[in-house]
């Protein structure tokens, strides 16, 4: 998979941050893992949904409407 890259990058964060005492981001770690596995498998199905929707975009909210 393309994406499978951002697994590992949240891997040698969580290790990071539990070798520091950092258990409560090693837990939203955890999470943001949970969440990247997840959306990497619905893409993979090609009828990505996503946590915001169908066809959920990449990027930053500005904040405007």
């Amino acid at each position: 998979m393309r994406h499978d890259w951002i697994i590992d990058v949240l891997t040698d964060l969580k290790t990071f941050a539990r070798a520091n005492a950092l258990d409560a981001l090693a837990e939203q770690l955890d999470e943001a893992q949970l969440v990247a596995q997840i959306e990497i498998a619905s893409g993979v199905e090609g009828n990505a949904l996503g946590l915001c929707g169908r066809h959920a975009r990449n990027g930053r909210d500005s904040g405007t409407a």
